[in-house]
């Protein structure tokens, strides 16, 4: 038991080398989290990119709110 506070061959080196290695792996897990995350990410569906060109154009008031909704009805049953 005398050798509770004994650090070891590497004294201090050793407890920063060690902090340094457990920053690396940390890194490394969240660099390959991001590339992951990024990889399964899906493009937009024409039925998204056709839905959002009509949410636009209804915002702008280029197409009254019948004509939307119709349009709206044909996107949904076409899927």
């Amino acid at each position: 038991m005398p050798y509770w506070n004994h650090m070891g061959n590497f004294g201090w080196v050793g407890g920063l080398g060690m902090l340094v290695l457990m920053g690396l792996l940390l890194t490394a897990l969240i660099v390959v989290a991001v590339v992951l995350a990024r990889r399964w990410q899906q493009p937009p569906t024409s039925d998204d990119t056709a839905r959002r060109i009509l949410d636009e154009r209804f915002a702008r008031g280029e197409i009254d709110r019948e004509e939307y909704e119709s349009r709206r009805e044909a996107l949904s049953r076409s899927r």
